[in-house]
């Protein structure tokens, strides 16, 4: 593989897993604070379940995509792709006011208030915002580039086969399968291998 080729996969593994990593992050982060509440506020995955698994499938999905080749690639480029849209819709849920509301009252945060006020704390939903937007376009990267990347064993794949051709090639009688076939038919006839004679 190529120099530009091998830089364009790790930058693509980097990338897409920082996305992954910053959604992970930042779910078990506080997106909210409560005035006048001791405790801190919801986390980003309890206000959106999802965030959590999809950031761990999308880091799973990068070590995937590593593995796979041709039309798996694609298709887990796919699958990582929804697990971005998957966050980002999951973002974009946890800082629903019914949803924050719903998780104040069941965690009784409030104490039995309902008129303290609550605000989001941008950071953690930014951070997570940014962390989909990664992934989903890693997700778009790997369907569209995936199949010029090599695959994990890919420089056993070629390489080997060419170089066994070649000496074949160039030299018939140090082909490997010649020599075995040789061993074998000695062994046929009685002659012992081991026999220096």
């Amino acid at each position: 593989m190529s120099d530009a080729k091998r830089g364009e996969l790790w930058g693509w593994v980097v990338t897409t897993a920082l996305g992954a990593l910053l959604v992970l992050v930042a779910a078990g982060r506080s997106w909210v604070r409560v005035a006048g509440a001791d405790a801190a506020g919801p986390t980003g995955g309890e206000l959106s379940p999802v965030l959590t698994p999809v950031a761990l499938a999308g880091l799973a999905g990068v070590v995937a995509v590593l593995a796979a080749k041709g039309a798996g690639r694609r298709v887990i480029g796919a699958l990582l792709a929804l697990c971005g849209a998957g966050a980002a819709a999951g973002t974009r849920s946890a800082l629903d006011a019914g949803t924050v509301a719903d998780r104040l009252r069941e965690g009784n945060v409030l104490h039995g208030a309902t008129d303290l006020p609550w605000e989001t704390m941008p950071l953690w939903p930014a951070v997570a915002g940014a962390g989909a937007a990664l992934m989903v376009a890693g997700g778009v990267l790997a369907i569209v580039r995936g199949g010029r990347w090599a695959g994990m064993s890919a420089r056993y794949d070629r390489a080997a086969g060419e170089s066994v051709a070649r000496d074949a090639a160039s030299d018939p009688a140090s082909d490997p399968a010649r020599d075995d076939k040789a061993l074998w038919d000695a062994l046929d006839r009685g002659d012992d291998p081991t026999d220096s004679r």
